[in-house]
């Protein structure tokens, strides 16, 4: 017994209702939303900002054009829309732009219903086949997107004049289904103004054919701020067909930011190793980018992304294993002496408001500094270690570097009473890796605080009264 229709007559009889793509996304939507499932899986800090927003947007009938930053998302949340289409759909079998069995609007399909009626073949789309996306750029052509006669068809004989010599383009593939434009600004105009019929009319033309395609698409956009005031813009009466501009941000916390950094990174087998960031590491991480995207030094409309983060989490660790591997270390845990590795996944990532020569480097300098400034004010206190700066000013120094051995730093904790306090604060599990990243974070925290002096030299650091 099969278990779906496999043809217009078996489709009709089983009752089912062709719903066009808004219908099926709101009614979609409005179950998860009674279901309270989540709309966008791993999305973090929109939960009360930009989805609410989409939500009504869908629920509206809305299409949408999403306005923000680089790295906020915005490609990764319209791909997600694609959740809010069925499983699957049924088509008429062989057709290009997978017609509706009930009603088609291609003339091959009109044809072949006319001629076989019920007995018509169908088949079933998933959803992974009706999403298409394009980038935008200058060279984008009308043809691209919504067709052109294709030569081949009038070689075999067909006439000019016959809709079946179309070769359809990116946005008539994507009927009943979800298409995408990223960086719209970057869209020729001329290009853009031919997006007016599907945005309102619903409708294609083609190369001056009589021909009317009543599309069913659902059009989404994504749009950088930067661009659209500098690069490109977005034509106003384009704009004004767009229903709904959902405005996307960074995240709005430390935490928040973590949160994507932990679930985006690259990771890898440990290969016997054991990674463990202390939270104070994961959140001077993080401090530097959003110090980063208030820093008057920075290009803010450029905007400073998530993906800094990521690289510098990334790098801080790989600089960890690194130095386990090289001493046979069970246990990773990165140190404050591993961040001057984040400088060239930072400097890559921004943009900065003059480009003097080596003006970055010392800018992530200053960055990772207030950044460890802040985090430790949030941790500790530097009254608490006051017998410990007597002993500094008693004559006595400290030396760290990324290179040592996390088993050199356990002297050093018994040697002071507050820094063994601090230690212990600090350290959830009091292995060697986690004391030496600890001990590196009191002295740096100190020096920020203007406490201690520092010294550096080939590669080691000096901490002094």
């Amino acid at each position: 017994m099969r278990d779906r229709a496999e043809t217009i007559g078996e489709l009709r009889q089983s009752g089912y209702r062709v719903l066009s793509v808004r219908q099926e996304m709101r009614k979609n939507l409005i179950e998860k939303i009674q279901r309270n499932e989540e709309l966008f899986p791993g999305i973090v800090g929109y939960e009360d900002t930009v989805v609410p927003q989409i939500e009504n947007a869908i629920l509206s009938g809305h299409d949408v054009i999403f306005l923000g930053e680089r790295g906020q998302a915005k490609s990764r949340i319209i791909r997600s829309l694609t959740n809010l289409l069925d499983d699957e759909v049924p088509v008429i079998a062989g057709c290009e732009i997978y017609d509706n069995p009930f009603a088609p609007i291609c003339a091959g399909c009109r044809a072949k219903v006319a001629e076989a009626g019920d007995d018509v073949a169908i088949t079933w789309l998933g959803r992974e086949h009706r999403y298409a996306e394009k980038l935008a750029t200058p060279d984008v052509s009308i043809a691209d997107l919504f067709g052109e006669v294709d030569p081949i068809k009038v070689a075999e004989g067909r006439y000019l004049s016959d809709e079946l010599t179309i070769h359809y383009g990116l946005i008539p593939r994507t009927n009943r289904g979800i298409f995408a434009i990223n960086e719209l600004p970057d869209l020729a105009e001329k290009v853009q103004v031919g997006l007016f019929n599907i945005m309102e009319e619903r409708d294609i033309q083609i190369r001056g054919y009589r021909i009317r395609l009543p599309l069913d698409v659902y059009v989404v956009a994504s749009a950088n701020p930067e661009d659209y005031t500098n690069r490109g813009r977005i034509i106003t009466p384009l704009k004004d067909r767009y229903g709904s501009q959902v405005r996307t941000h960074y995240p709005r916390s430390l935490d928040e930011e973590i949160r994507i950094v932990e679930a985006e990174r690259s990771t890898f087998p440990d290969d016997g190793h054991r990674v463990v960031v202390p939270p104070f590491m994961k959140e001077i991480i993080a401090e530097v980018t959003n110090l980063a995207r208030r820093s008057a030094d920075v290009n803010q409309r450029s905007g400073v992304s998530v993906r800094v983060s990521i690289s510098n989490y990334e790098n801080m660790i790989s600089n960890a294993y690194r130095r386990a591997v090289r001493h046979h270390e069970e246990q990773v845990s990165p140190r404050i002496s591993d961040l001057p590795y984040i400088v060239p996944s930072t400097t890559g990532k921004i943009e900065l408001e003059t480009m003097d020569d080596g003006k970055e480097d010392q800018l992530v300098e200053r960055l990772i500094q207030r950044a460890v400034l802040n985090i430790f004010n949030r941790y500790l206190d530097v009254r608490q270690f006051d017998d410990l700066l007597v002993r500094f000013k008693g004559g006595v120094s400290m030396e760290v570097s990324d290179s040592m051995p996390s088993i050199h730093y356990m002297q050093k904790v018994v040697e002071s009473d507050s820094l063994m306090a601090g230690v212990a604060k600090l350290c959830e599990d009091r292995t060697p890796a986690s004391i030496a990243s600890a001990v590196e974070f009191i002295l740096e925290g100190l020096h920020a605080n203007r406490k201690l002096n520092k010294n550096r030299t080939l590669g080691r650091t000096q901490y002094r009264g």
